[in-house]
């Protein structure tokens, strides 16, 4: 078991930053690979980017490819987000995911294994 809180949403204007923190407590952390996640305003839950346990590969969508970084420290059972020039579409609430498995695909929310609560990122124009 593993227990997942995000922190570091809020309001920002286009063109700005936010770093997301995403806490883990419970089973070591670095078992598990994790997943950022984002639910725009009465859209489906998407992918946004993954990292593995050790943190040396990373994968993202396309469309924050260039602008956000996802991180691990697993001595802080922490993974972070990093979101720079942050635009209008990029409102939504984010949530980080943890799986177990190596083997599926990490932007298919089915595939994890614990949620956190989300973040309510805004960004006005």
């Amino acid at each position: 078991q593993v227990q997942l809180v995000e922190s570091g949403g809020g309001l920002v204007q286009a063109g700005g930053s936010l770093r997301l923190s995403c806490a883990a407590s419970g089973r070591p952390f670095s078992s598990y690979r994790v997943g950022w996640f984002r639910q725009p305003p009465g859209k489906e839950r998407e992918f946004v980017a993954a990292i593995s346990r050790s943190g040396g590969s990373t994968s993202y969508a396309d469309f924050v490819k260039g602008r956000f970084t996802i991180s691990r420290d697993n001595a802080k059972n922490t993974v972070y987000l990093q979101m720079n020039n942050l635009q209008p579409e990029d409102t939504a609430v984010y949530y980080c995911a943890a799986k177990l498995s190596l083997l599926l695909d990490s932007v298919v929310p089915g595939h994890y294994d614990y949620w956190g609560q989300g973040t309510q990122v805004t960004v006005s124009s």
